[in-house]
Parts: structure tokens; C-alpha cells; sequence
């Protein structure tokens, strides 16, 4: 059974830094596109950063220059690293593995992270 688990979240003051990384068992991340999403109380969940299999990124507007997005395929992980919180980063941060073909969608349960003013 696919699972990926998240971890690094907590409470942190704006301007500070977490660490988010999401593991892998039963799948390899090797060939697919990770992602980190994030949901904020009344909103929809977006984009926040992905990386292919070959290393390119793209980041949402709001985190581009604060935040990076790092995999590592040997070990079936995806982090990101988060520097220079805001307030508005709070949110449930959730690692998304996806496939094209054959077609393959994972989730994480979500880490919260808090960013207080």
C-alpha cells in the first residue's frame, strides 16, 4: 500500500524557517512529478512548489526567493525548505507524488504549519 508521510511542520514566528519532508513506503518517487500543496482554513488548496524527475522547479508567486523544493529519488523523500515565513503561509501542508502514465496519485495526510506575527 502507497503511503507518503509528512513531517516538519509546527509553529513558528514570521521571518523564521521550517523544514517539510515527506517520505515514501510502498512506491518510489523515481519517474514522477512531487509536489507540496497547501490548504488554509476557508480555501482551496494550491500549488505551492513541484519538481519533475528531471530537477526542474516551479514555485506559486507568493513563496518564489523563500521557499525550495528538493528531492532525493534514492531516498524517497521531497523536502521543502521554508525561509522567511508570513503569517499568510499558515496552512496544512500537504506532498502530492503524481504520474501521468500509468496513471499514479498520491497524498500525504498534511503537516500544519503556523506562522505567528
Amino acid at each position: 500500500q502507497v503511503q507518503l508521510v509528512e513531517s516538519g511542520g509546527g509553529l513558528v514566528q514570521a521571518g523564521g524557517s521550517l523544514r517539510l519532508s515527506c517520505a515514501a513506503s510502498g512506491s518510489t518517487f523515481s519517474g514522477k512529478l512531487l509536489g507540496w500543496y497547501r490548504q488554509a482554513p476557508g480555501k482551496q488548496r494550491e500549488l505551492v512548489a513541484r519538481i519533475t524527475s528531471g530537477g526542474s522547479t516551479n514555485y506559486a508567486d507568493s513563496v518564489k526567493g523563500r521557499f525550495t523544493i528538493s528531492r532525493d529519488n534514492a531516498k524517497n523523500t521531497v523536502d521543502l525548505q521554508m525561509n522567511s515565513l508570513k503569517p499568510e503561509d499558515t496552512a496544512v501542508y500537504y506532498c502530492n507524488a503524481y504520474r501521468n502514465i500509468p496513471y499514479y496519485n498520491a497524498w500525504g495526510q498534511g503537516t500544519q504549519v503556523t506562522v505567528s506575527s
